[in-house]
């Protein structure tokens, strides 16, 4: 069995990371699953032309999954830190680097890591 490349590891463990934060907002339903999976082939070959960036990758599919979701659902992940006015969504920054957080611009926080959304919003966390 040969070792799985450094690149498949990169788009494993960002799929793992947006499917957690997924599942602690509680839709992770398999039309929003199939997503995450979309935007992993997609950027599959982005990290093939730019190996690089395999370090930008989580971000980058958080990026794509919640632009998917805001044109068929609406905004997600809500911000939990908000507690009056309207209901907005976190946004990924870096927009592209590594260690990507979801964060509150309103506020100016740093909600939690992409993938530990759950410890930020009493969800279920990331292990």
């Amino acid at each position: 069995m040969d070792p799985i490349s450094p690149l498949e590891q990169a788009l494993h463990a960002a799929r793992a990371l947006v499917l957690a934060d997924l599942v602690a907002g509680q839709v992770a339903e398999a039309d929003v699953v199939s997503l995450v999976e979309e935007s992993v082939v997609q950027r599959r070959w982005w990290v093939e032309q730019w190996p690089d960036g395999a370090e930008y990758v989580a971000g980058l599919i958080a990026q794509d999954v919640q632009d998917a979701l805001l044109d068929r659902y609406g905004r997600w992940p809500l911000c939990p830190v908000c507690g009056s006015g309207d209901p907005h969504a976190l946004d990924v920054e870096p927009e592209l680097g590594p260690d990507p957080h979801w964060v509150c611009h309103k506020a100016g926080v740093k909600v939690a890591a992409v993938g530990s959304l759950g410890a930020a919003t009493g969800g279920a966390s990331a292990s």
